[in-house]
């Protein structure tokens, strides 16, 4: 049933470390384009929108994640800033729930 030729490839098994290391090499390129490709671009991402959201300031155009369009009419404190939707309704928003600044602009002189 068995060729003596065949029994010798099943019977010398040296090189076991070697071997280990040539079943891993693919899981290891593996990791690395899921660094780059995946792990880098979210990390520049949030680094990104976290000065942004840093940066805002009286005057700023900007963009929520529910969609609204407005104007930053006071910076409340770390957390919250104070948003004109339209003229005369003011509303209260979390920092982090703004997505992008459309335009930035001259700040708001008060008129109140």
């Amino acid at each position: 049933m068995f060729t003596p030729a065949f029994a010798q490839a099943l019977g010398g098994a040296g090189g076991g470390a070697t071997d280990l290391i040539v079943q891993l090499i693919p899981f290891a390129l593996i990791l690395v384009i899921m660094y780059f490709l995946i792990m880098r671009p979210q990390q520049k991402r949030a680094r990104d929108h976290a000065d942004l959201i840093k940066n805002l300031r009286r005057g700023d155009s900007v963009i929520t994640s529910g969609g609204l369009i407005g104007k930053v009419t006071k910076v409340v404190d770390d957390a919250e800033v104070e948003l004109e939707i339209a003229p005369n309704v003011r509303v209260r928003v979390i920092r982090t729930l703004i997505t992008d600044v459309r335009a930035k602009g001259e700040p708001v002189k008060d008129q109140a």
